[in-house]
């Protein structure tokens, strides 16, 4: 039997090398070189996919967004409880048995270095910012998101480029099949069924495979539940909320604004009032 299957093998050599012979010189030549030419091809793309490292937000391409890319990453720092700085890490080398790529560890080396990720599908309780004063239960939603995500690796779904330069992703924390499949747990539900975020319902809201009523229905849960922020109730202000009555007074006329401020009474006017009041 093998030495039929030699036989047969030999034969099929010699057959292919009368073949080749047949052939002009130069039609091999230009054969050789195509080839040459397309796998070169081949690997630039593959490298360009799966290897080269997107640096920061502003390598993000429309095609990217089109082709809602996922791509894979460190998270070094959480800025707020709805978003983070991740660290692309495309390929392998990034960890044992064949590390040889590393991620930096301090915020000097990889500054300008890391992607403004923005949790899409979730808004939770806002910090104290642009002069504005915190929302209740801000701090303790991103002491849970950092100690969820800080340090690991996540998988973020490119959707699209927000009005502050933040690339609005659906993330994921773990994976389980191939790029671009259907796959993990979904971040944002996990921050609303822990009762950390509402459900962002705002212009521009994504919620990937898991569609918005599996959101909402997280949400109604959570506050049943009274579980995160909805642990005194479910009549505070959300961060939806939040954000609007903030833009409505900033947007407002000054005269209105400083109408609204001069029909506060001051300190010194309340204490005359209140001696008034006691006559």
């Amino acid at each position: 039997m093998a030495a039929k299957l030699y036989q047969e093998l030999e034969k099929y050599v010699t057959d292919l090398e009368k073949k080749a012979s047949s052939f002009p010189p130069q039609l091999l030549v230009v054969s050789a070189f195509a080839a040459g030419a397309i796998a070169s091809i081949g690997v630039v793309k593959i490298h360009g996919r799966s290897f080269k490292r997107i640096q920061n937000s502003d390598w993000i391409t429309p095609e990217s967004f089109e082709k809602k890319r996922w791509i894979k990453g460190v998270v070094l720092s959480v800025g707020d409880a709805d978003n983070f700085r991740l660290y692309h890490t495309p390929g392998i080398g990034w960890t044992w048995p064949l590390k040889f790529r590393h991620v930096p560890p301090t915020p000097k080396e990889y500054k300008n270095r890391t992607i403004h990720i923005r949790i899409a599908g979730a808004d939770a309780p806002e910090a104290a910012h642009f002069g504005r004063v915190a929302q209740p239960f801000s701090e303790e939603s991103l002491a849970w998101l950092s100690d969820r995500i800080l340090g690991q690796i996540v998988y973020c779904q490119l959707i699209h480029r927000d009005q502050y330069a933040r690339i609005v992703a659906n993330v994921v924390t773990k994976r389980r099949f191939l790029p671009g499949s259907l796959f993990g747990e979904s971040l944002a539900l996990q921050m609303i069924k822990s009762g950390w975020a509402t459900t962002y319902e705002q212009a521009g809201a994504e919620y990937g495979k898991w569609g918005k009523e599996e959101f909402l229905k997280a949400e109604i849960g959570a506050k049943a539940l009274r579980l995160g922020m909805w642990k005194d109730g479910i009549q505070g202000e959300t961060p939806a909320e939040y954000k609007r009555r903030h833009a409505q007074t900033e947007n407002a006329p000054v005269s209105k604004r400083a109408s609204a401020k001069s029909t506060t009474p001051s300190n010194s006017s309340r204490s005359f009032l209140n001696k008034i009041k006691f006559w």
